[in-house]
């Protein structure tokens, strides 16, 4: 990977992942080895959550398309190598906190990944991405946020 070139964004948005039956199955050891080590850098680099969140769902069987997606993410990593989480001091040191779902992305199941950040000033502090359990559909009586319901 050392002689590609970096990337600006970690995972192409035109490109839909799904699971992909005619594709070429790859090595999973070395797809899921690469996966944890991914997961891992998400504790400094949230930049990269969602698309290693998104990747991760392919770990029983990855096909080439999925590989080149996790090549994608290293060259992201690559050309932002000294971005990560600072730790600034702020004379102001609110508590706001944003939350967001991708309301059904999934081809294979039509299931929402929600995400939520809490900041302390201009400082990350804590965030989450996760596949919800239910399918979301809308309804004026009741909500439903990162798998909890809300009346």
């Amino acid at each position: 990977m050392e002689e590609k070139s970096s990337v600006k964004i970690p995972m192409n948005t035109s490109v839909k992942m799904d699971m992909d039956a005619d594709g070429k199955v790859v090595d999973q050891t070395r797809y899921r080895a690469l996966i944890g080590s991914l997961l891992y850098l998400t504790a400094s680099r949230p930049d990269i959550t969602f698309a290693v969140g998104k990747l991760s769902q392919f770990l029983h069987a990855p096909t080439d398309n999925h590989w080149i997606a996790c090549k994608r993410v290293l060259r992201y990593l690559k050309g932002s190598k000294y971005m990560g989480v600072h730790f600034k001091s702020s004379p102001r040191m609110n508590l706001e906190a944003y939350v967001d779902a991708d309301w059904a992305s999934s081809c294979d199941d039509r299931k929402s990944i929600g995400g939520y950040c809490v900041f302390l000033g201009p400082n990350l502090l804590t965030w989450c991405s996760k596949k919800q359990q239910v399918v979301g559909h809308s309804d004026s009586r009741q909500s439903t946020v990162l798998g909890c319901s809300y009346s």
